[in-house]
């Protein structure tokens, strides 16, 4: 049992109060490339992070799929979507499901699909079998700034560590075989997916979802500089499904051409980076302590009891245990304590005594 509470108190270090950690995070990206399209064009962190700012995140464009020029109007719908031959197969009014548009009543006797009310022309859903950026956000960087709180202890730090200065912060990347690289908050990108043991041409092509694990695990009775963070990461959704693989989402560029509204529609396809911050904090308090020593000194009564039914009721030899546990003790004297007097001596006892409250009573009479 002492083995037990000290494995509890020291190594568990059961000494110590504990903390949750509390924790901000931003984020921000750097790096430039042209498209893969005939019509070559830049895209910087403004084309390629969308939404710009999120919470705890971030989203690269890898891959895109454009349609261009846009208005509202009238035009025929994808031919997978609403097939037709008559007016009456497409009902006006009625929404595409899984289309572009709402139904007009009339059918396109020439593609064999319904017309529909849609911004046109209608999006050509063709994944590109080259990223729209290539290779290039392999060598993209990403800068995460977080901010931790022990609130409990009043410890506040930043995975931009003091020990570091600014022409370190400009020139690193993050290793996690480096002494000083492992405190980087600085990623390319292509190095977060290959620490996690993910494939980048499937991400740069389909999309998907990795984590960035930031772990403060913080020992308070040592130095402030001990206290660091610690990198992990993983590739969240699933790279292997059938069906709806990847990460994609659409939205629009609006411009006007004179009174006219168009817009650009762009199916995203990339890699959203989550950061996920945990981490506990400990510091000496006498009140764990006491309960850990107060908590050992209860289990070994209980230990005393579970002991002993083990004896009494499991092992082989349970009998000769119980024949001798208890010690039955046969006093005569104990038994029987007094000798009482026989019916006789009681009646005689008896007698002398009305005789003698009898004699009382004339006396007092006679007076």
């Amino acid at each position: 049992m002492f083995s037990f509470n000290s494995y509890a108190i020291i190594y568990k270090k059961g000494y110590q109060e504990t903390d949750l950690v509390v924790s901000s995070v931003t984020t921000k990206m750097k790096g430039t490339t042209m498209t893969n399209y005939a019509a070559r064009q830049l895209w910087d962190v403004a084309d390629y992070v969308v939404p710009p700012e999120e919470t705890n995140a971030v989203f690269v464009t890898t891959n895109a799929v454009i349609t261009s020029n846009q208005v509202q109007g009238v035009c025929g719908e994808d031919v997978q979507f609403a097939l037709c031959t008559t007016d009456k197969d497409c009902p006006k009014d009625v929404y595409v499901r899984s289309g572009n548009g709402i139904r007009n009543g009339s059918c396109n006797q020439e593609t064999g699909s319904c017309f529909i009310y849609a911004w046109c022309p209608v999006e050509n859903d063709t994944l590109p079998n080259k990223p729209l950026l290539g290779d290039a956000p392999r060598n993209f960087t990403l800068l995460i700034k977080n901010t931790i709180e022990f609130q409990k202890f009043g410890f506040t730090k930043r995975n931009i560590l003091d020990r570091t200065d600014e022409n370190f912060l400009h020139n690193c990347t993050y290793h996690r075989n480096d002494d000083m690289g492992k405190f980087c908050p600085i990623f390319e990108l292509s190095q977060i997916v290959e620490d996690a043991g993910a494939d980048w041409e499937d991400l740069a092509l389909n999309g998907g979802v990795m984590g960035i694990f930031i772990a403060w695990d913080c020992d308070l009775d040592k130095s402030y500089t001990s206290c660091v963070p610690e990198y992990a990461f993983r590739r969240m959704d699933k790279s292997d499904s059938k069906l709806a693989k990847g990460y994609s989402f659409r939205y629009p560029i609006y411009f006007h051409e004179g009174d006219v509204q168009h817009r650009q529609l762009v199916k995203a396809y990339g890699i959203r980076f989550e950061v996920i911050v945990s981490g506990q904090a400990g510091k000496f308090s006498i009140v764990p302590v006491l309960l850990q020593v107060g908590s050992g000194i209860a289990l070994l009564g209980i230990a005393t009891v579970i002991c002993d039914l083990m004896v009494m009721y499991v092992v082989k030899k349970r009998q000769y245990y119980k024949d001798n546990k208890y010690q039955l003790i046969q006093d005569e004297e104990a038994l029987f304590p007094l000798d009482l007097p026989n019916d006789e001596d009681n009646a005689a006892a008896n007698a002398d005594e009305r005789g003698a409250l009898t004699s009382s009573k004339s006396r007092l009479y006679a007076e």
